[in-house]
């Protein structure tokens, strides 16, 4: 006989895959830029790889991935304005 919770548990479950899920894309995405960016020549300073590497938000790492193949620096990569 069941106790009722095995609802709870997928939920929970699907709750932590689904971060997984994002946390394997936003480290994707990363290492792309990082891989454009070397393949380009462009230098990445220890600064600007963490900067890269431990963004969480999926927008700004897509912004950054588009200048990418553009940018002749890391600060092009960076700019606001």
């Amino acid at each position: 006989m069941g106790t009722g919770l095995s609802r709870f548990r997928g939920f929970v479950a699907e709750s932590f895959r689904d971060e997984g899920r994002v946390e394997r894309r936003l480290e994707s995405r990363a290492e792309d830029i990082l891989r454009i960016l070397a393949v380009r020549g462009v230098e990445v300073p220890d600064a600007a790889r963490q900067r890269i590497t431990t963004c969480a938000d999926l927008a700004v790492l897509d912004v950054w991935f588009e200048r990418a193949v553009t940018a002749s620096s890391v600060d092009a990569l960076f700019d606001e304005s």
